[in-house]
């Protein structure tokens, strides 16, 4: 309801949409604010609206962000737009204001006030000492495995009486919930919590001190929620709780934008929202500010063909500006060369390079990016993670390296004695210190010496053996394999691939495929001393000090921000959308995998580039990629698409005649539904085939791969048990049958 006397000026730098949600101050209201539409403004005028309007006081108001930076880009625009102090707002993240609440009634879940809230290594050691009291192996169930359960139930609301013993059967031999309980007396007998303590204890006081619930509700008149699409289970129960009192929440958010699921965000809460505040008002913000026709186009009809969404569609006052750039080439490494031949285009035409991201799907993927720009001498950075050379996994791998490479290499040999952990503690590295600079040799050395003394326990002497037994062993093999199959041998027996594959951490995955990019890395060096010479001038050009350089991340990290131009590669099945992700939750990994691809589009303001490879290497070995379903998605009209010129078969004279009867084929296809996404693929190997022709069992001949037998047919795209290559996914067009070789 818009209020006659609040005619305040600052409602004139709204559009209609943008001052409905601003002015709309009785009831529940959710404002679904499309990619670049002005959802900070909103937010922030709304809250500056309430207070010069006279309708809330500034402490009556409950603003909750996600992020601290979030959250003080509210305050200080929220400080010029009233003009004067607003110190003690309760505006802040989840945890922030949830914390301030529980310092307050501590005393009622057995907690002092002067509580401490511990980090995460804090939150492991304390999980050990359980384990150990219990004699629960922590080889056998890692600290920080368990915690991730334990996590994930406080995500949910659950205390250790509300988890149903049917989700933590066989965990920790059975007794995983006794340790949660154990967990939670622990952290209070230390009068400490953890992070997802201060939401779970604010829920216990809350519903069961209806008093103390009753002052909240009464002081907060007006609760405004951003980034709703990202709140978990107890997030939610404390909004809801909260908020019964006047009924005055505005959540703002995008269905579309819901991309943290894997870290328990639930998009239930935003798609039931009318449901669970009837008669809301449901406001949507479609007027995009930030990107052009065209950009807003393609997302949007990529993001129509999710199921799971509210609905709405972007439009902008600018300009069509140029089409989405749809790109087919033959492998990852040229899709780096164009990627960055594109960039020093743009550069040439007067682009910032801080304008510009290369947005990813996985991590491993920004190592050839990284690679291509350092030869073209780009600088760039790495949002939101450590550029690949600097990754916790890549700097343990390579040290393991190192010192098989170089044994006196004192530096590597610290960083990985006892990662993984195999029983070399403390007291143990102070002998080898004190021994090797008593004699002036390296640690190396002194850790043979004293292996062989009886200076150490007989459990430390064996570890310490047996890993200077493996360093011996791999340097031997180091003189007779090739450096990329000793990596392999190094990574998997010195127990450090295992270490990652039983980690249950979200960034766990990523890791693995990180040190299998780091494999591939090698294989384009003579040898191991050439790589680790490589990796050792890429770490010294480090020019973090310039301010023009190009951004790389994942499109995960790029949520939030824009640029000028984006490019989008590897959009490839398995890849994107992601494997892992189909596997595990179905068609919501697949919608999830569909909001991302929207997020990543809707980064850019003036250009886009869409990306896929028809190889690309994984795990060391080059497979054939099949494009994105997403790629089919694109509105055509809204994509430009451009075949690279080794697609290019030599039965036309000249490269224009052939683009003219791809693009003539591909429109009948599309027509026909004869193809896959927005590509007709075609290099000098393709071959005429018929639809149906081949069956499972059938002998085929692949230009590559060689001879095999078909193990499954699914339209155009094959399985096949290469006698060499071993198992493929190719496109039928790419084989023919054995006996017409």
């Amino acid at each position: 309801m818009i209020l006659e006397q609040n005619k305040l000026p600052l409602l004139d730098y709204l559009n209609e949409k943008q001052k409905q949600a601003v002015v709309s101050t009785k009831g529940a209201v959710l404002v679904l604010a499309g990619a670049g539409t002005g959802k900070t403004r909103v937010l922030t005028y709304r809250f500056a609206y309430l207070v010069l309007s006279g309708q809330s006081g500034l402490h009556q108001i409950l603003a909750v962000t996600f992020t601290n930076k979030a959250a003080f880009e509210m305050k200080d625009r929220i400080t010029k737009l009233i003009n004067r102090p607003i110190e003690g707002l309760w505006l802040g993240t989840f945890h922030a204001l949830a914390a301030r609440i529980l310092r307050n009634h501590a005393e009622i879940v057995g907690l002092e006030k002067k509580f401490t809230i511990l980090d995460i290594d804090d939150q492991v050691r304390l999980l050990k000492q359980i384990l150990s009291h219990e004699n629960i192996s922590e080889k056998k169930w890692p600290a920080k495995v368990l915690l991730s359960y334990i996590q994930r139930w406080k995500d949910r609301g659950l205390k250790p009486n509300m988890v149903s013993p049917e989700e933590t059967k066989g965990l920790a031999d059975g007794k995983l919930l006794d340790i949660y309980q154990l967990y939670q007396e622990r952290l209070l007998a230390l009068n400490a919590c953890d992070f997802g303590d201060l939401l779970l204890h604010n829920l216990d006081i809350f519903q069961n001190h209806s008093d103390i619930l009753k002052r909240y509700q009464h002081q907060f008149r007006y609760i405004m929620v951003d980034e709703y699409q990202d709140t978990n289970t107890a997030q939610y129960l404390w909004l809801r709780l909260l908020a019964q009192e006047h009924g005055n929440i505005c959540c703002v958010g995008d269905d579309d934008q819901s991309i943290y699921g894997w870290r328990g965000a639930e998009i239930t809460n935003i798609l039931k929202f009318e449901k669970d505040f009837p008669n809301a008002d449901v406001i949507r913000l479609e007027n995009n500010y930030r990107s052009t026709g065209h950009i807003l186009a393609t997302a949007s009809g990529l993001i129509a063909h999710n199921k799971a969404r509210l609905g709405k569609i972007l439009y902008t006052e600018a300009e069509l500006g140029e089409k989405v750039q749809t790109v087919g080439v033959w492998d990852s490494q040229e899709e780096a060369r164009q990627i960055g031949e594109e960039i020093e285009a743009l550069q040439r035409h007067g682009q910032s390079l801080g304008d510009i991201a290369v947005l990813v799907r996985a991590g491993f993927q920004t190592r050839e990016f990284e690679e291509r720009f350092l030869t073209l001498g780009l600088k760039y950075r790495v949002i939101g993670g450590l550029r690949f050379y600097e990754r916790q996994e890549i700097r343990d791998a390579l040290s393991y390296l190192r010192l098989v490479h170089k044994s006196s290499d004192d530096l590597a040999f610290e960083r990985i004695i006892n990662v993984p952990k195999r029983g070399i503690g403390d007291t143990t590295l102070r002998h080898i210190y004190m021994l090797a600079r008593l004699e002036n040799i390296s640690l190396m050395r002194a850790a043979e010496q004293l292996s062989k003394t009886d200076e150490l326990k007989p459990a430390a002497a064996r570890a310490l053996e047996n890993f200077l037994k493996d360093i011996n062993r791999w340097q031997e093999k180091a003189a007779q394999l090739p450096h990329t199959e000793i990596a392999k041998i190094v990574l998997d027996e010195s127990g450090y691939t295992n270490f990652w594959q039983a980690n249950p951490s979200p960034d766990a995955p990523g890791r693995l495929e990180n040190l299998r990019e780091l494999i591939t890395a090698m294989a384009n060096f003579e040898n191991l001393e050439q790589f680790l010479e490589h990796v050792s001038l890429v770490m010294e050009n480090d020019n973090t000090e310039l301010q023009d350089m190009l951004s790389i991340m994942t499109l995960h990290s790029a949520k939030g921000l824009e640029f000028n131009a984006v490019f989008l590669p590897g959009w490839e099945e398995g890849l994107f959308p992601h494997q892992r992700s189909l596997d595990e939750n179905g068609i919501a990994g697949l919608e999830e995998e569909r909001r991302l691809a929207y997020v990543g589009i809707t980064r850019a303001r003036q250009k886009a580039y869409v990306f896929f490879a028809l190889n690309r290497r994984v795990h060391g070995q080059w497979q054939t990629s099949i494009p994105s379903r997403f790629i089919e998605e694109l509105p055509t009209q809204n994509v430009d698409i451009k075949i690279q010129d080794q697609f290019y078969t030599p039965m036309y004279e000249h490269k224009e005649q052939h683009q003219t009867m791809v693009l003539a084929d591909y429109q009948q296809a599309k027509k026909n539904k004869t193809i896959k996404g927005n590509f007709l693929i075609e290099n000098p190997d393709i071959f005429e085939n018929e639809t149906g022709q081949y069956t499972t069992g059938m002998r085929v001949f692949h230009q590559k791969f060689g001879y095999g037998m078909v193990t499954m047919v699914e339209g155009n795209k094959l399985d096949i048990m290469f006698d060499k290559a071993g198992s493929k996914k190719v496109i039928s067009n790419f084989v023919i049958p054995a006996d017409k070789v």
